[in-house]
């Protein structure tokens, strides 16, 4: 059990880490979520017209977007549900997980065994993807959303069927399904390949004097394969979980609806927004895997890549 000053020094630098990795966060769902067409698409009256969206293909470049739309307040938003997400995980990751390198990431659930780090992963996931949900969909909004105002917030990011049936949102159409692949990938096969290559690292003292080049190597050829597999699982799932449920049929499936008797919303400057979106909601994950193929190409499912890959990889070592 970790002691006052070490629980201080621990959120202390939870703190740290999480005003650097929400602004970098809420880029990539960005520009994992942006709809861009690489064809004409049709209007009304079936007469082909350009995609009038914004075309942004590259992180660096969706961050100016980012910045130059919404400023540092858009940089942050998302904080509030990342906050306590994080801060739950890793008090729940302390008190109740029996491991000597306690650790939970999205790429590497602590070690108790397959079985175990398997349930653990499913559980996290169970209790994890409301938050997920609703992290994407504030990042992705085009209203302003106060820190502490949370009713005001659910009515925005939640359709009045998810308020009324909150258990709707795991049934969001292949959402479940993508994160379960993902957790298959990472516990049954990445892990065991992380331990039986580099078992150095997976002691809570590792030290460098045994450590093999060759290993190391061949380990990074392991994470190469597992972001080919798994990075099209994420954008997949971005795209989900900002789709909402039961929305109404004026609105398309990634905005919401607001009762006229509710309070005014304020956007984000100018009418122009960071994204794009697809109209028509995607019905799984084979569809969504189809459509973005045929309507944007293979690499719009590998957008930022190598991020995943610097999250394998580094998540092995440190």
């Amino acid at each position: 059990m970790l002691g006052l000053v070490e629980i201080i020094f621990l959120y202390t630098t939870l703190a740290f880490i999480l005003a650097l990795a929400v602004p970098f966060n809420g880029v990539l769902v960005r520009l994992r979520a942006n709809y861009n067409p690489k064809g004409l698409q049709l209007d009304a009256e079936g007469t082909a017209v350009p995609h009038t969206g914004p075309v942004v293909k590259t992180y660096f470049a969706m961050f100016r977007r980012v910045y130059r739309l919404e400023g540092i307040p858009g940089l942050f938003k998302g904080l509030m549900p990342t906050v306590i997400q994080t801060f739950a995980v890793t008090i729940f990751v302390i008190l109740f997980v029996d491991t000597e390198k306690p650790r939970h990431s999205k790429y590497r659930a602590p070690d108790s065994g397959i079985l175990g780090t398997l349930f653990y992963a499913i559980l996290m996931l169970i209790i994890s993807l409301p938050n997920t949900i609703l992290t994407n969909r504030s990042v992705t909004t085009p209203v302003k959303l106060g820190y502490f105002n949370v009713m005001h917030a659910l009515r925005v990011l939640l359709t009045p069927t998810e308020l009324k049936k909150p258990w709707i949102i795991y049934l969001t159409p292949g959402l479940m399904a993508a994160q379960v692949l993902h957790i298959l990938i990472i516990v049954l096969v990445l892990g065991p390949l992380r331990r039986w290559l580099i078992p150095e690292f997976s002691e809570a003292s590792p030290t460098l004097e045994d450590v093999s080049v060759v290993r190391v190597v061949l380990y990074t050829v392991v994470a190469v394969v597992i972001t080919a597999l798994i990075t099209p699982l994420e954008v997949i799932a971005t795209r989900l979980s900002i789709q909402r449920n039961h929305a109404s049929a004026e609105y398309n499936s990634v905005q919401q609806e607001v009762d006229g008797d509710a309070e005014p919303v304020e956007d984000y400057g100018g009418d122009e927004e960071v994204i794009g979106h697809e109209a028509d909601p995607y019905l799984g994950l084979a569809d969504c895997a189809k459509r973005v193929i045929h309507e944007e190409g293979v690499m719009a499912l590998y957008r930022a890549w190598w991020l995943t890959f610097l999250g394998i990889w580094g998540n092995a070592f440190f």
